[in-house]
């Protein structure tokens, strides 16, 4: 049989797409040096980052100013937690009693290389890498490109050994930004799309039930027929030894085969049923997508999936109530917002998520990172909903906290400060690049060296160092 024009094969589009859109027409632009392990420290195997979509506000939660001014402070009241000297917000009870597992890095800034605005945040925060000039010119305009720094979960993924069942990154419980437009920074861009995470999806409606949107079989299709399909392999086989430079066509073989291996493995079917899970374990995280996304992310680092984002599901009637979005863009209302519905959906969950880690052993092993794009203005009162009478916050880049956990993380402690009123780093300030690498250092990942296609070096990121002193 001939070989079809390129873009042609024996195969309906929507069947082939439905089998694993993994990015099967995607060329790898690079290949992984040798990326040795140091052997005198002990590496986290996983990594799980919890997103705070729309930019949490780290003055009314990890990093309260109560003898700021009250234009600034707010309402709240910190408390003292199961760690001596860290406080947290009051209305982060549970977090409160588990806060020896944490360390809260209170001085991240971007020191003017951000927009202000949620794409250039997400970019800088995902990847570790500035935003480009098209950043501020285009602002959420900035759509993805496949030039872009790729994300860290990309980064792991092309670094460590293949998982030899699942993907070595997976994204749930939604893209951010789809269907309206995506955030640029969530995706492996300039690595090739073989190291894009695997996205999958939840909804409020049916917390329990995820699904794969890349593994659904279409019409008719089924796991038996895909598998009968022999000619599109032969097809490819038959294009390798005509066009041995091919990368494309090598691209191709390789994710349909990883496509067929998804489909067919009973490890990816047991990874993702929640409803295996004890009902006494899925209490504990409590009801709701973001809960079950947490618990999720536990049997997915179980399963040894190396990295795991679990993107915050935003809830319509907060648009209206917060000015937000749905999620943490709280322009109005920010304190009401905040105390009765976005503190306890993610209070109980990742609180069980990190005692959950501990019991079963895990948390030695893996990193816990609760990150967002931005922080938010400390002097409260956002034009844009009312001034200080709407009682929000506006965006703010200059100053934000991350949370870790884990993989080496020495809990109960907070590194660095900001200033009186939580506006600017003051003590120990980092960046973004100096998270990623803290990322990377935590996972074993110190060599950062990568090739293109045409044998030339390159560094996935030159910038910024590990905070040592975290572990």
């Amino acid at each position: 049989m001939p070989f079809p024009r390129r873009g042609h094969f024996p195969i309906d589009r929507r069947q082939f797409l439905a089998a694993g859109a993994l990015g099967f027409f995607g060329a790898n632009l690079a290949v992984a040096a040798d990326s040795p392990r140091s052997s005198t420290r002990r590496v986290a195997k996983s990594a799980i980052m919890i997103w705070l979509s729309g930019g949490a506000s780290h003055i009314d939660t990890w990093d309260m100013k109560p003898l700021a001014p009250e234009q600034y402070r707010g309402p709240f009241r910190q408390v003292p937690t199961s760690a001596p000297g860290v406080e947290l917000c009051e209305h982060l009870p549970y977090l409160a009693k588990v806060a020896h597992h944490l360390a809260i890095v209170r001085s991240v800034g971007d020191f003017g290389r951000g927009t202000g605005d949620h794409h250039a945040g997400y970019y800088y925060n995902l990847t570790g890498h500035a935003p480009d000039p098209s950043f501020p010119r285009l602002l959420n305009a900035r759509v993805p490109e496949p030039t872009d720094w790729p994300s860290m979960a990309s980064v792991v993924a092309f670094k460590r050994p293949p998982h030899p069942s699942l993907p070595s990154a997976i994204t749930l419980p939604h893209k951010e930004g789809a269907p309206e437009y995506t955030r640029p920074g969530q995706f492996a861009a300039r690595l090739g799309l073989e190291y894009d995470p695997l996205f999958v999806d939840g909804s409020r409606a049916a917390p329990l039930e995820f699904s794969v949107p890349a593994l659904k079989l279409t019409g008719d299709m089924t796991v038996k027929r895909l598998l009968e399909k022999q000619s599109l392999l032969t097809a490819i086989d038959s294009a390798q030894r005509r066009f041995d430079n091919s990368h494309a066509v090598d691209d191709y073989r390789l994710q349909q085969r990883k496509a067929v291996a998804l489909l067919t493995s009973r490890n990816t079917k047991n990874a993702f049923d929640l409803s295996a899970e004890p009902l006494a374990v899925r209490d504990k995280y409590g009801s709701g997508i973001n809960a079950m996304s947490m618990l999720l992310a536990r049997r997915l680092v179980e399963a040894e999936v190396p990295f795991v984002t679990v993107f915050w599901k935003g809830d319509k009637e907060l648009d209206t109530l917060c000015k937000s979005g749905g999620g943490w863009d709280t322009h109005g209302n920010n304190f009401n917002c905040l105390k009765d519905r976005l503190l306890p959906e993610f209070d109980r969950p990742f609180a069980a998520l990190l005692s959950d880690l501990a019991e079963r052993g895990l948390l030695d092993e893996t990193l816990v990172l609760v990150s967002s794009e931005m922080g938010r203005k400390p002097k409260i009162g956002d034009p844009r909903s009312g001034g200080a009478g709407g009682a929000g916050r506006d965006h703010w880049t200059s100053c934000m906290s991350i949370l870790m956990a884990g993989g080496g993380v020495r809990g109960g402690q907070v590194y660095g400060s900001s200033d009186r009123r939580a506006e600017f780093p003051a003590n120990k300030p980092v960046a973004p690049e100096d998270i990623a690498k803290t990322v990377f250092h935590a996972m074993g990942i110190d060599d950062l060296s990568a090739t293109d296609r045409q044998g030339r070096p390159f560094n996935l990121m030159d910038e910024g160092r590990p905070i040592a002193e975290l572990f």
